[in-house]
């Protein structure tokens, strides 16, 4: 478990990170995670990649937070969102520091689910089957919402222009 460790624990803690933008929680839950997974290892059926179900096992400890603390922290993006946006096709939306202020907002304003694929193929850079596996849903649904995600973006985005 300490190559498990070693290996996905970065990868484990990053993914928390953007779920709580905070150090110490993400430490915490990263923890917690591997502790899970110490436990549940003999459950794991290889349905899925071990990344994926570490993932899966971190997300569940993070709405345990959630539900424990009774609050819910957004969802952050750093500035590398521009350049992985761009690769997605939306480069000429994002011209100056306030647009990429606005996306933000923008992908603040969807319903989670579609914020939380879109931040799992954009920054988890995970496939739409592996993102299906994480959010227990397949991977049409996950490959659907992030392009539906993705339209509504660029059309506020778009209209924004306009204004």
């Amino acid at each position: 478990m300490e190559e498990i460790y070693k290996k996905y624990s970065r990868l484990v803690y990053n993914y928390l990170y953007k779920l709580t933008n905070n150090t110490e929680i993400s430490e915490e839950l990263t923890q917690e995670t591997f502790c899970n997974a110490i436990q549940g290892i003999k459950n794991f059926r290889r349905e899925c990649s071990l990344n994926v179900w570490l993932c899966q096992i971190a997300k569940n400890k993070w709405k345990d937070y959630i539900i424990k603390n009774k609050k819910y922290e957004s969802i952050p993006f750093d500035d590398n969102i521009e350049v992985q946006l761009s690769e997605e096709g939306l480069e000429e939306t994002i011209n100056s520091r306030e647009e990429l202020i606005s996306l933000y907002q923008k992908i603040h304003n969807l319903d989670a689910n579609t914020r939380e694929v879109i931040y799992l193929r954009i920054k988890g850079d995970f496939s739409f089957k592996e993102i299906g596996r994480i959010l227990q849903r397949n991977e049409e649904w996950a490959r659907v919402t992030f392009y539906r995600g993705k339209l509504k973006l660029k059309e506020e985005l778009n209209n924004e222009k306009r204004m």
